[in-house]
């Protein structure tokens, strides 16, 4: 019999290079595995700790995940201390500061890479952004947030939508309104502003573009933009801040790879969020949650459409839905009275949703993530 220690003896250890862990966590990271592709990133600056690409995609993967603050200190790190070439860490850091609130932070940033790198790659979106908040800073010192507002719902409200369109070319200030009411926090003002400019043809169109770049936009907003402008017949590619990062995307399959957004599934969609909003109790994630899930249900049955008969069994099953996969404690019974629809309706669409995406099963899985993460 021979020695274990002789066998033992004759193993080559094998050594991965910094290439075979960026590898596998990139397609960890294009899989949406991302705490696996974590610990591979990680690696990568174990084996070769001065190359600044690995620290810079350490910090963009930290950026997705939603750790800004562990982000801009790996960015800063690169740009003082690895590499002062990689100027796009400035904008990155303005981007993140930006979703922080920290705006005075965001516009030095914006300013420092546009000094560094003038004619950079990500120059125009740096002005671009710096115009967004040039126009948020020169509300606050004069301090008409609040009339802002006020006059928007009045415009928006109140007004005829085709004397709106008509005056929009010629005044300025109508221009100006609209544009600071797309940005304001009322979700309902921002909606009903984004479906007027889709019924402005190119003017419309160029605002709507403007508005899926801007990565300081809520998510579900930047996705009914998208909506809206291929309902517009905009075909081709876009430019888009989705995952924490800027990307292209085929309007033709994406969000949706329906042709059109049709009105019934807006309506659906609608009567949720407003239910959802006289509850109180979601924030701005679930309500991202649930036109995500919609969107998703409509992708995996296509080319088939759901039959809608009552847009409010279909809307209390969204919902539910929503509750199912956040394990929220809601009961198909409380939602009847909430919606006005039977409970037979609501477990029957509830059922369609549950056939299509495997919602029980996703819901288990999440519960999981959710035990694991809180221990």
């Amino acid at each position: 019999m021979k020695s274990m220690s002789k066998e033992f003896s004759k193993v080559i250890p094998f050594l991965q290079n910094a290439s075979y862990y960026f590898q596998k966590g990139n397609l960890y990271y294009q899989q949406n595995k991302l705490e696996k592709a974590l610990l591979f990133f990680k690696k990568t600056i174990e084996v070769e700790p001065d190359n600044s690409l690995h620290h810079y995609n350490l910090a963009c993967l930290f950026s997705r995940m939603g750790y800004l603050e562990k982000a801009n200190k790996i960015f800063s790190y690169i740009v003082h201390q690895l590499d002062s070439s990689l100027t796009e860490c400035y904008f990155l850091m303005a981007v993140n500061y930006g979703l922080m609130d920290e705006l005075e932070k965001a516009r030095h940033y914006l300013n420092l890479y546009l000094q560094v790198s003038p004619d950079g790659e990500m120059a125009m979106d740096a002005e671009d952004l710096l115009f967004t908040l040039s126009e948020d800073a020169e509300e606050e010192d004069l301090q008409v947030k609040d009339e802002v507002l006020e006059e928007a719902v009045a415009l928006i409200c109140q007004q005829d939508e085709r004397d709106i369109i008509e005056r929009y070319p010629t005044s300025k200030t109508l221009r100006r309104l609209l544009r600071h009411a797309l940005y304001l926090d009322d979700s309902i003002i921002a909606e009903r502003t984004l479906y007027l400019f889709s019924l402005m043809g190119d003017a419309g169109a160029e605002m709507l573009k403007e508005f899926v770049k801007n990565p300081w936009v809520k998510q579900r907003l930047r996705l009914q933009a998208l909506l809206k402008l291929k309902n517009m017949g905009l075909e081709g590619v876009l430019i888009v801040f989705l995952e924490e990062d800027w990307m292209e995307i085929d309007l033709s399959s994406y969000p949706l790879k329906a042709p059109y957004w049709l009105d019934e599934w807006q309506e659906v969609l609608n009567c949720t969020l407003d239910k959802m909003r006289q509850s109180e109790a979601y924030d701005e994630l679930f309500f991202e949650d649930a036109q995500a899930i919609w969107i998703d249900f409509l992708n995996n049955i296509y080319p088939q459409k759901p039959g809608i008969r009552k847009r409010e069994s279909w809307g209390a099953a969204l919902e539910y839905a929503l509750s199912r996969y956040h394990f929220l404690n809601l009961t198909q019974k409380e939602l009847t009275a909430r919606y006005n629809v039977s409970l037979g309706s609501i477990s029957s669409r509830y059922q369609d949703f549950n056939r299509a995406l495997n919602l029980e099963h996703r819901a288990y899985h999440n519960m999981l993530r959710y035990l694991t993460k809180r221990d």
